[in-house]
């Protein structure tokens, strides 16, 4: 049995580890609380408390790794800042983190390691765009920029191959941004295309990654619907009995529409949750 370390089992991860599990793999997976571990243990995932800086690793990282063929890197770049100076409140951090994991895993028996990435690698864009893995990166958020600065850093590295997969707006049964739009007011960019993508999508292109060892890759994973924003969460407010959103159409963008093609063909991997 094939065996995988999560880092970080949040979100995304933890319900990743359990369908892991359900389909044969033996899954090791990290949190930074110790009150979680207990839920990952009680799931059949062999648990660690691990947490990372920019100029240490807390935990059994050693331990987390051993006889692992596989890593998945689910810890999304949170950018709050690291000094009191605002000069350097962004500073690398997320880089650095990733930096401190590399030497483990340099040194484990980790072969492939599937990095967990954002669409944000793209930056926007004024006018209607077609994005595909090919597209010229211009993150143009901090956490976009560092995002591409640690999938080129294990991209690069020679001591084990790596899988980007570049996500859109995670949505799921308890996570969806109309909860935050709804009643606002003044809402940019009314005709930009969506780019989303369901939790149950997710884990299933992950899936397809790992069951067909498709490594040295790079894929763009959002659901191929992409109606304007102002249908598509005004029709969702309405579906959910929830406040209507208000956009301004004064301030608007095409937007890009960010094309998962690769992934359809590459890996023959058909969306399950299309309307979303």
């Amino acid at each position: 049995m094939t065996q995988i370390s999560i880092l970080g089992c949040g979100w995304l991860g933890l319900p990743l580890a359990k369908a892991l599990l359900e389909n044969g793999f033996l899954v090791k997976g990290s949190t930074t609380s110790v009150g979680k571990l207990s839920v990952l243990k009680n799931l059949g995932i062999q648990a660690f408390q691990i947490e990372l800086s920019e100029t240490k690793i807390q935990g059994e990282v050693d331990s987390f790794l051993e006889n692992s063929k596989i890593l998945i890197i689910d810890v999304p770049p949170k950018l709050r800042g690291s000094s009191t100076d605002p000069s350097t409140a962004l500073r690398m951090t997320f880089v650095e983190k990733i930096k401190n994991v590399i030497p483990f895993i340099e040194k484990s028996t980790v072969e492939n390691v599937l990095f967990i990435s954002s669409t944000s690698v793209y930056g926007d864009t004024s006018t209607a765009l077609s994005v595909t893995e090919e597209t010229k990166l211009n993150p143009d958020t901090e956490s976009g920029r560092q995002l591409v600065q640690t999938e080129q850093l294990l991209q690069s590295n020679s001591n084990f191959k790596t899988t980007i997969l570049r996500f859109g707006g995670l949505i799921g049964e308890d996570r969806h941004p109309i909860k935050f739009l709804a009643g606002r007011k003044n809402i940019e960019n009314p005709n930009a295309p969506i780019n989303l993508i369901h939790q149950e999508d997710c884990i299933g292109i992950i899936l397809e990654i790992l069951q067909q060892n498709s490594w040295n890759e790079t894929f763009n994973a959002v659901t191929p619907f992409h109606p304007s924003r102002k249908e598509y969460y005004t029709q969702k407010a309405i579906d959910l009995a929830l406040d209507l959103p208000e956009f301004n159409a004064e301030n608007s963008n095409s937007g890009k529409t960010i094309s998962s093609t690769k992934i359809e063909k590459v890996l023959g991997y058909s969306f399950r949750k299309l309307k979303l």
